[in-house]
């Protein structure tokens, strides 16, 4: 399958995802957790660059991308327990917590499953349906919980000046809320998303 595209809108979004990179670069507030919360974001465009022209994504895939970029960005300038939008959620639902950190875990789920979906849709027998589904949600919550098991690493390397970086906030449950939201991220994007994910890969065939 090839996916006919411009590369216009793409740019658009790496040039977008740059500028907020380099913003939010400007005073954060752990330049450390800086560095550990927009290497995703690095990693993540080191990787779609190259392959850029012989596995172009779905336009819908690489909005989400940018999406998802954005709130790591954010999450890293203000870190995750700081964020403005989490506390303004915070006062209006009187919430104990910021929870900026669940959103972003939902979204860790929601749009990898979306490009576990595609990759496995695009180079391998797998078709819509209900082992597609589940496999997708294997891979979200291996993703989520390596993720964990880094921010596990930084914590005994760092000691408590990695406690920006694990955004606990005091929850000794958080990581299992972390890897619950990611699968929730996962499930709600396949429910929502799998009929427009479909008809913008048959337009690739």
């Amino acid at each position: 399958m090839t996916y006919e595209r411009s590369a216009t809108e793409p740019l658009i979004l790496l040039g977008l995802t740059l500028v907020a990179l380099v913003v939010s670069g400007v005073g954060p507030y752990d330049r450390t957790t800086w560095y550990l919360e927009v290497a995703p974001v690095v990693i993540g465009a080191a990787i779609l660059i190259p392959t850029y022209r012989r596995f172009p994504l779905t336009p819908l895939l690489y909005r989400l991308i940018f999406v998802h970029a954005l709130v790591l960005i954010l999450g890293g300038h203000y870190t995750y327990a700081r964020v403005p939008l989490g506390f303004w959620a915070q006062d209006l639902f009187d919430l104990v917590r910021n929870h900026y950190d669940r959103f972003a875990h939902f979204v860790q789920g929601f749009v990898p499953a979306l490009l576990a979906r595609e990759v496995l849709l695009r180079k391998s027998p797998l078709r819509p349906g209900g082992w597609l589904f589940f496999l997708v949600v294997c891979v979200c919550l291996g993703f989520s919980a390596t993720y964990e098991l880094l921010e596990w690493a930084a914590a005994v390397a760092g000691g408590s000046a990695a406690e920006d970086f694990l955004g606990t906030q005091g929850d000794v449950w958080d990581t299992q809320w972390d890897m619950f939201m990611a699968l929730l991220g996962a499930i709600t994007a396949q429910v929502a998303l799998s009929r427009v994910h479909d008809r913008e890969l048959a337009r690739g065939v």
